[in-house]
């Protein structure tokens, strides 16, 4: 009778299902990948403000810095970093504790896209990781099957007004640029973000100008461009263009419908 109820028991134990990895993110973009793949994290950086359900978790890491006693006291089974924001000697100290960490620095869209389907070895639902990942494939391979045949529109990629910045084809914002039949007029910059003078850009005499932000930016930088560039200003969603997270595609979307308003179906 023992044996009988002690297989019993062990049969039972076999079907229940295996608690969900714990993970920490500690960047918004790498919460926004986390959640896309089926993934609540017990924690996350400053700023993971999406989905909304983010803005709910522990925030663990900021600006300033890891805070490494509570990231112990959570013991997670993977800490997803970035290398753009998160400092190494933190990292490096978490590493010597035992934690895993994970460095997620995607600078492709096919990167992004494969770092999000690889995430779903800590998902409890590895499938949602799987098919978020196809979704967003289909969604470049049909932006880039539009848009690649069209006239390439030179556009003067803006970040800040004072100083002003762009960014180069080392980055995942030329790569959305392109993708939409854009040319970025700053794409052979030696350096990924580079300071530049109003001289420069109107030099290059963009066809357009985008900036991250909304349309009351947009109408201050078409002022500051005045009277000497009269051309659209495209804002783009900020979060959507600067994380390098899954709504990269949506930031795409928002800019090549712009490009091209009189040839969308």
């Amino acid at each position: 009778m023992a044996k009988f109820l002690l297989a019993g028991l062990l049969l039972l134990w076999s079907s229940l299902p295996a608690a969900a990895p714990r993970v920490i993110t500690l960047s918004p973009h790498l919460t926004e990948m986390a959640f896309a793949a089926g993934i609540v994290p017990v924690a996350v950086s400053a700023w993971s403000d999406y989905p909304p359900a983010a803005q709910t978790l522990e925030q663990v890491a900021n600006w300033q810095g890891i805070n490494i006693e509570r990231v112990l006291q959570l013991k997670p089974d993977v800490v997803l970093a970035w290398r753009g924001g998160n400092p190494a000697r933190q990292i490096d100290q978490l590493q010597q504790f035992g934690i895993r960490v994970v460095w997620i620095d995607p600078q492709t869209l096919e990167q992004m896209i494969d770092a999000l389907q690889s995430l779903g070895r800590w998902s409890p639902q590895p499938q949602q990781a799987q098919a978020a990942a196809e979704a967003l494939r289909a969604q470049e391979k049909a932006l880039r099957q539009q848009y690649q045949q069209r006239q390439p529109v030179p556009l003067f990629l803006q970040f800040g007004q004072q100083p002003l910045f762009t960014a180069s084809r080392n980055t995942l914002q030329n790569e959305v640029v392109t993708l939409c039949g854009g040319r970025n007029i700053f794409a052979d910059s030696a350096v990924s973000w580079p300071q530049v003078s109003r001289e420069q850009v109107l030099t290059r005499q963009p066809q357009a100008v985008v900036i991250s932000g909304d349309a009351r930016q947009a109408a201050s930088a078409a002022q500051f461009w005045q009277p000497q560039l009269s051309v659209p200003v495209i804002a783009i969603n900020s979060d959507w263009l600067s994380r390098p997270g899954p709504r990269l595609l949506l930031a795409a979307r928002q800019l090549c419908a712009a490009l091209h308003p009189t040839k969308n179906p």
